[in-house]
């Protein structure tokens, strides 16, 4: 279905020089001159650009969506922002040139062969309200076969290796797909476009906190690290899971605020008080049984962490390490010992169902949208982008379609 009088469309592109730091090497899935999974380590130089591109069209088992909002990431920023040698301060997976974008909602347009709805077990017809996951798992190596998509061998990820979503539209596996039906209830269409591109990176909070991190049981206290938009998702999932305490330590008063709205009980400015000290006071000397680090500043950050674990009363905390760092974490093995603590790594969303339990946890009442405090269109986003590199007042920036 779908009959295009246009066969262009604009999209936002970044482009960068491939140009490796002296101590790199090609690994096994890395392809020379095209990507790698050391990001920082390659590409100079970043450029954002608004260029034309094919409208693509679907193949077996794809679906052509149209875009209608679509988050700034983080990771558009760090892909797009040079560090003092002119190197992109991402380090993961990273292929250029490729549309930005990944944080996405739209309507199925049309369908390959093939396509199937999960939410219906049929074809997609078009008209279909969805958002996709943002890693392009194969399903056929053995992390995927094993359940950990996330850590597909063959991992692609759109907007980072292949073609994202600040453009008109996408073309994506229909396996990717999760359907924003549920959310009709509780939003207008409008509104649903928006709360279904926070499903993302609120997924990936998800996957942190409750997939990697074990959950937590009704009761307990938990500290989360940074008020980006993956801590601020963690406060909600948090509290929605029965936590006792949220406490959100995070430095800018705006994003503080949205932490409030979204679930934090308790708020610390690291920068004006002792992180330890308030947790253990907060907590009446227990400490939390989780942490998530959400800051991507681990040297500035974990021994905080690690005294409250060391001088507080609680046993077998779990640390989460959500935010992407090249800097070696200072851990002291002792700690971890006496108190039975441990660190966990989390990485995306994919698997265990956590896309279509976020969707539900939204339409129950985990409202997401007021983590949107900007609205753009095409054209301004690659200006946020880079206003984002040093301007942390919004918090998500969302491009309507």
């Amino acid at each position: 279905k779908g009959v295009f009088i246009m066969s262009k469309m604009k999209a936002v592109t970044l482009f960068a020089d491939w140009d490796p730091r002296p101590d790199f090497k090609l690994g096994p899935k890395d392809i020379e001159g095209k990507q790698t999974y050391l990001g920082s380590k390659v590409w100079r130089n970043p450029r954002i650009e608004i260029v034309e591109h094919d409208i693509p069209k679907p193949g077996k088992g794809e679906v052509l969506i149209e875009v209608k909002a679509c988050g700034i990431c983080g990771s558009d920023v760090h892909m797009a922002q040079p560090d003092k040698d002119g190197y992109i301060l991402y380090p993961g997976l990273t292929g250029f040139p490729a549309i930005l974008g990944h944080e996405l909602s739209g309507v199925v347009v049309e369908a390959g062969p093939g396509a199937i709805d999960k939410r219906t077990n049929k074809p997609f017809k078009g008209g279909e309200l969805v958002t996709a996951e943002e890693m392009v798992w194969c399903g056929e190596c053995q992390p995927c076969a094993d359940g950990w998509p996330n850590h597909c061998e063959r991992l692609d990820e759109i907007g980072f290796n292949i073609n994202g979503a600040f453009a008109k539209y996408i073309v994506l596996p229909a396996k990717l797909l999760w359907s924003l039906e549920p959310l009709r209830k509780r939003y207008t269409e409008d509104e649903i476009f928006l709360a279904g591109s926070l499903v993302e990176p609120t997924s990936v909070a998800y996957n942190a906190v409750i997939e990697r991190g074990g959950g937590i049981r009704p009761g307990d206290n938990v500290v989360v690290c940074g008020g980006g938009p993956i801590g601020l998702a963690a406060c909600a999932i948090l509290k929605k899971h029965g936590a006792a305490r949220v406490i959100l330590s995070e430095p800018s008063a705006t994003r503080a605020e949205l932490g409030k709205k979204l679930g934090a009980d308790y708020i610390i400015d690291p920068t004006k008080t002792d992180f330890t000290e308030e947790v253990l006071r907060l907590t009446d000397g227990y400490g939390a049984s989780l942490y998530l680090e959400a800051t991507g500043l681990p040297t500035t950050v974990y021994p905080g962490i690690e005294k409250a674990i060391w001088e507080g009363r609680t046993l077998n905390s779990t640390i989460v390490v959500v935010a992407r760092a090249d800097a070696k974490m200072p851990v002291t093995g002792e700690v971890l010992q006496v108190r039975r603590a441990r660190i966990i790594g989390a990485q995306g969303h994919s698997g265990h169902g956590t896309f279509p339990r976020v969707i539900e946890s939204m339409a129950s009442g985990m409202d997401m949208t007021p983590m949107i405090t900007k609205k753009i269109k095409l054209e301004e986003v690659p200006e946020n982008i880079i206003m984002l590199r040093t301007d942390r007042k919004e918090c998500k920036i969302t491009c309507v379609m």
